[in-house]
């Protein structure tokens, strides 16, 4: 696992704030992930003084992707959680499955152990007693059915987060569709 003050875990988690705000009131996310990073200066529990910092690029690039992709995303949880209509998952529990979702099946920018690593600390710090085993479970049927089987333990390609500009956000979402 990661650190806490890993710049991509705290994007991750900067996602996951900005999607859930997101979720209450649809504004633009990207000003709320901007906002978050600015205005929420997080601080290294383990040096108290010094801020953590933020893969700022990242955080948009993946709260970008879940609300571009909303659609998609939510019918890989349908599929893969049928007893669980989306109305009845925790919000943070399903904001998290999205961003896990995002990574895996469309962005595709992290191996699926990571993914899905991630997606359980995120569910273990935020959600509730059995979140993190609810993500895992749900993560688990998504690999097994949505990933080829040669991608499930493959790693992920070389990807310069600090590159992704807004307008290619798009692009390389629909180029990675394109290659199913």
């Amino acid at each position: 696992m990661k650190q806490k003050s890993d710049p991509r875990h705290q994007a991750r988690i900067t996602s996951l704030q900005a999607l859930f705000e997101w979720s209450y009131n649809s504004t633009d996310v990207e000003k709320i992930v901007r906002r978050d990073v600015r205005e929420y200066v997080q601080v290294d529990p383990q040096k108290e003084e010094r801020p953590v910092e933020v893969d700022d690029a990242l955080a948009v690039f993946i709260s970008k992707g879940v609300t571009d992709n909303l659609d998609t995303i939510d019918k890989i949880i349908e599929t893969s959680a049928p007893e669980w209509p989306l109305s009845q998952i925790a919000k943070v529990d399903l904001e998290i499955l999205r961003i896990a979702i995002f990574e895996l099946y469309i962005a595709r920018n992290v191996p699926p152990k990571v993914a899905i690593d991630e997606a359980v600390e995120l569910a273990k710090e935020f959600g509730g007693e059995n979140s993190s085993k609810f993500v895992n479970g749900v993560l688990g049927t998504v690999v097994k059915q949505m990933l080829p089987e040669e991608e499930r333990g493959k790693e992920a390609p070389s990807v310069k987060s600090s590159k992704v500009r807004k307008t290619g956000i798009k692009k390389n979402i629909k180029k990675e569709r394109h290659r199913e």
